[in-house]
């Protein structure tokens, strides 16, 4: 498609293996929360990081699939993760954003799919589930008020969902990070739940219980997104107490993806953008 790549956030170097992609559609206006839980979808397109200084680059979508790169300078405040690798298809299978790929299926197990913890991490075992899978209960944990979490219990079981695979860690500085992946049986369900009602414009469709009063996050960079994977970011308003959360829906093919990062004080930008890039990553 035609466009230029936005420029970066000056907090977030990207990864010079990238390439860039178009800019963002204008979002639309803010309404409330419940009202945009009834009506309002987002559908804006998303970008990939872009390509910086001399020498060859490539998009993610023409590489290997044990070639996904990490982020390379911590001097940022960015993590340290192992070697990313993806999960390896099923002989013939074809990945989630393949054009042949009608339902947007992820052959691959889902459980090999979740960001792996960083260096000097503590992993919360109680997020590994019963081999590999969570419980739908502790999922909607995360969320502050019954009405919601009784409402969306619905939703996700009226809608087919299938298993839940999920990690979670803390890093030194005391931020504590949990992941959930949601698989349904399409990539259409997933559309209908992340802009219907999980996560519209403005403010998301349900708060957490780590973040109440939570709205779009403005200031995340164009950059830190990935061609053909829809991500809604929120950030806790001030004031927010003792601690301040950030947190993202991340849609690719049939899965669902939650982020949520928050930590004493202020909650780093830097490693939150990380964490949604390098998620996002694995599901393309």
């Amino acid at each position: 498609m035609p466009g230029t790549a936005a420029t970066p956030d000056p907090t977030f170097t990207p990864d010079p293996t990238l390439t860039p992609d178009p800019t963002l559609t204008p979002a639309p206006t803010p309404k409330t929360r419940r009202g945009l839980r009834a009506t309002l979808r987002w559908t804006a397109a998303v970008l990939t990081f872009a390509a910086f200084g001399a020498g060859s680059s490539y998009g993610i979508a023409g590489m290997e699939r044990t070639d996904v790169p990490g982020l390379g300078t911590v001097s940022d405040g960015r993590w340290v993760y192992p070697v990313l690798t993806k999960a390896p298809l099923p002989s013939g299978s074809p990945g989630p954003l393949a054009k042949e790929n009608k339902a947007g299926s992820h052959y691959a197990d889902l459980r090999a799919l979740v960001l792996p913890a960083p260096e000097g991490a503590t992993v919360d075992k109680a997020l590994g589930g019963t081999d590999g899978w969570l419980p739908t209960k502790d999922l909607l944990s995360e969320y502050s008020e019954k009405e919601d979490r009784d409402e969306l219990g619905t939703k996700l079981s009226e809608n087919g969902l299938r298993h839940i695979a999920a990690r979670g860690w803390t890093t030194p500085d005391g931020t504590r990070t949990r992941i959930y992946l949601l698989q349904f049986d399409t990539a259409a369900v997933v559309d209908d739940l992340f802009g219907g009602h999980l996560a519209p414009y403005g403010s998301p469709g349900y708060e957490l219980r780590d973040a109440p009063d939570s709205r779009s996050d403005e200031a995340f960079p164009d950059a830190a997104r990935i061609h053909d994977i829809t991500a809604s970011v929120y950030v806790e308003s001030k004031p927010y107490g003792k601690e301040q959360a950030r947190h993202a829906y991340i849609s690719a093919g049939d899965v669902l993806a939650l982020v949520v990062q928050s930590r004493k004080g202020t909650a780093n930008p830097v490693p939150f953008q990380q964490t949604v890039t390098l998620q996002s990553q694995l599901l393309g």
